[in-house]
């Protein structure tokens, strides 16, 4: 669908779900190993791919059969990279939350962690990183009040996700620990270490 008179949306779902995410990784890594002349940037989102292009370069006609071949490829897919990331488990909403879903403290630790995530997307703020998608049994939404700030680090929980956050950022989702990974050093090339379509396991600080 068109965005203005120079970018181009591929949304492969209107709600978060692991064959809508799974689809907008694949396309975004074949726009990156097949460029397309004329488009000026490539945003991948949860479940959509935002190319913004140059009109004098390339029509939205011929932008858009460059797409349909990218998406009529095979289902390959890079082998991802997985990252075990150590969290304190002691966030102020960490007992609500686990209340909520009827576990204990240390049941929802375990469940949380039972399982490898994939990083689903990354934005919102700098190096910030969205990691999922948990089981039915731990989706909750996010709380009815933003805090105006959380500190670097936080790991936070709501809509069957887990976030980190690289810089201090105000959110609504539940706060369920803290870790000392930080995806966001800016004198770094790349200043992000997480890439979507990777694979995180928390594990328990020790």
């Amino acid at each position: 669908m068109p965005l203005g008179d120079s970018a181009l949306l591929v949304r492969f779902g209107t709600s978060l779900d692991d064959e809508a995410n799974q689809a907008t990784l694949t396309l975004a890594a074949r726009l990156d190993a097949e460029p397309i002349f004329g488009v000026l940037e490539v945003v991948p989102s949860l479940v959509s791919v935002l190319l913004r292009y140059d009109p004098l370069q390339i029509s939205p006609g011929h932008l858009a059969g460059e797409i349909a071949l990218r998406l009529g490829q095979g289902n390959e897919a890079r082998e991802p990279h997985v990252h075990d990331i150590a969290v304190v488990f002691d966030g102020v909403d960490l007992a609500e939350v686990a209340a909520a879903l009827g576990l204990s403290e240390n049941d929802f630790i375990a469940q949380h962690n039972a399982a490898p995530l994939r990083v689903l997307t990354t934005g919102f703020a700098p190096g910030f990183v969205y990691c999922g998608l948990h089981s039915e049994a731990l989706v909750l939404p996010r709380r009815t009040q933003v805090r105006p700030s959380v500190p670097v680090g936080s790991v936070l929980f709501a809509a069957g996700q887990t976030a980190i956050t690289a810089t201090e950022v105000p959110t609504g989702w539940n706060v369920i620990g803290s870790t000392s990974f930080r995806n966001f050093v800016p004198q770094n090339d790349p200043p992000t270490r997480l890439q979507a379509g990777d694979l995180v396991r928390f594990v328990v600080a020790r």
